[in-house]
């Protein structure tokens, strides 16, 4: 099979960067790590990238792939000729770049430990002296957040990031809560305090685009907002975003909307919010902004309020909560893809 690729090259020396094509024939099954590989045995010696497993464990293969971040050894190069167009392939995004697709990841690293991403058991040993033992069921709430290669596909995709660079970002955030969920953890207090202040758990602007990028389903985002959860159960609420998401149970739980003009002065208290009153008056003048008074009230408030006592009732608060849509998303995701299967064998 014929492909043609560009490749965006970096040369560190003159600071250019160029988009080179290549035209090569390789297998039909070829991922376009082979693709890779064979430019730099056969056609052009200089090209520069990352790789080690070849089978999606290491992470060290990650690019953009016409700005989609993806594992190179895990990208069939018959799905993207079957695309059409010429892709490009460059290196992964908010990390400096070395040389063409290699990145500098010192900072990812440095974030990493940030989050003193170690066990620290709570005190004292089983009576008789060996590890302490965990139910599987109980290893759950980490399950996916342990299946993480540190590929920095997850970093590449943040928004955040790219604005705030200083923000921990999702890889940091989803092997901290690799610990902080942990039932062995014996400092989540201490780690939950220190997550959510400045540039940590609330930075997270929930575009989703790590999870939708992440090659193992670790799903960083939902890891940060079981932290947020768990931050809010423990009384962490002075950050803005902690304030913000308690306003939002709040409303709907009292009205079944969101009071929107109520949540800026929640969110910045009284007196930054008393700084933004030219602002509100220009919103209300062009009609996007409602008055605070009276309040409106859905029609049916029971199904929102019976919510909230069920979680309450079922001791679901939390992270917990979250874990069990996750359980409930996966049985949907499954019955599914049962059913096509079915559908499948049924149409042969």
């Amino acid at each position: 099979m014929r492909v043609e690729l560009q490749i965006e090259r970096f040369d560190p020396v003159s600071g250019e960067t160029r988009l080179q094509p290549y035209e090569l024939e390789v297998r039909e099954e070829a991922t376009l790590l082979d693709c890779l590989e064979q430019i730099k045995d056969d056609i052009d010696g200089t090209l520069a990238f990352r790789r080690s497993c070849r089978e999606g464990t290491c992470g060290s293969c990650a690019v953009r792939v016409d700005g989609r971040t993806a594992l190179a050894c895990r990208t069939p190069v018959a799905e993207l000729a079957a695309a059409g167009g010429t892709p490009t392939v460059a290196p992964i995004g908010n990390l400096p770049v070395l040389r063409d697709l290699v990145v500098e990841t010192a900072p990812m690293w440095e974030k990493f430990r940030a989050v003193d991403p170690f066990l620290k058991p709570k005190p004292g040993r089983p009576a008789d002296g060996r590890e302490t033992l965990v139910p599987p069921a109980a290893m759950e709430v980490v399950r996916k957040e342990a299946l993480c290669i540190n590929c920095g596909a997850c970093v590449s995709e943040c928004d955040a990031m790219s604005v705030s660079p200083e923000f921990l970002g999702p890889l940091a955030l989803a092997k901290a809560w690799r610990f902080v969920g942990d039932p062995r953890e014996g400092e989540t207090v201490r780690r939950l305090e220190a997550l959510s202040g400045e540039h940590g758990i609330w930075e997270c602007t929930r575009c989703y685009l790590c999870n939708e990028r992440c090659p193992r389903g670790v799903d960083p985002r939902d890891a940060i907002a079981k932290l947020g959860a768990e931050a809010i159960l423990a009384g962490h609420t002075r950050d803005r975003g902690a304030r913000h998401a308690n306003w939002f149970l709040t409303s709907a739980r009292t009205t079944g909307w969101l009071r929107e003009s109520e949540l800026v002065v929640k969110t910045l208290g009284i007196v930054a919010s008393l700084k933004r009153i030219p602002l509100a008056l220009r919103l209300f003048r062009h009609g996007k902004a409602p008055l605070p008074w009276p309040r409106h009230k859905a029609r049916d408030l029971g199904p929102a309020r019976e919510l909230h006592r069920l979680v309450g009732e079922q001791d679901r608060r939390g992270a917990l909560g979250i874990v069990q849509g996750e359980r409930a998303l996966d049985r949907i995701e499954f019955v599914r893809s049962v059913a096509e299967t079915d559908s499948e064998d049924v149409s042969r």
